[in-house]
């Protein structure tokens, strides 16, 4: 009866709970990505990327016009290449094209995935640009910047070869 009386009083809780969780998280200001790392952190017996190498390359926190990579703040849009990263020139969404990828063209080893960050929202590639990824050799996937920024992240914890092209999350275009 007492057991009853508990799961009862718990479940009414409940929906008030969630609220004030979405609350909470609607007022967060600071846009920080997901770490698979982070994640397994609060289980240390099954924390299976302890080893990750300082030098390597992690999206921390990004706004309207940059991103922060290892503690330092890059403005404009990002090209990564495992644990490169270098400026990329695309302002906007429609700049980009065979030209602003050629640099993959070059690269070795070819990386397994290329990720495009489209800014504050998904778009479909041009089937152009779409063909000339996939001639190199790449796997393509086109997702809004916050989620490119987190898949790398991940992609690179494990260790794989994996390639980013990333616009600032106020692109909206």
């Amino acid at each position: 009866m007492v057991e009853m009386a508990v799961r009862q009083k718990a479940m009414a809780t409940l929906p008030r709970l969630i609220r004030t969780m979405r609350n909470q998280v609607q007022k967060q200001t600071n846009l920080v990505l997901p770490s698979l790392r982070r994640a397994f952190s609060l289980y240390d017996q099954i924390n299976l990327i302890d080893n990750v190498p300082e030098d390597q390359l992690r999206f921390q926190e990004f706004d309207e016009t940059s991103f922060t990579v290892n503690g330092v703040k890059y403005e404009g849009g990002l090209l990564c290449v495992g644990n490169l990263l270098m400026s990329w020139s695309p302002r906007n969404f429609s700049e980009i094209t065979m030209d602003s990828l050629s640099i993959f063209q070059t690269v070795r080893p070819i990386p397994e995935l290329l990720i495009i960050g489209c800014g504050r929202y998904n778009h479909p590639l041009n089937p152009q640009v779409r063909q000339f990824v996939k001639s190199i050799g790449m796997k393509l996937e086109t997702v809004d910047s916050r989620n490119a920024a987190s898949t790398y992240n991940i992609l690179n914890e494990e260790g794989r070869i994996v390639a980013a092209a990333l616009l600032p999350y106020g692109v909206t275009s």
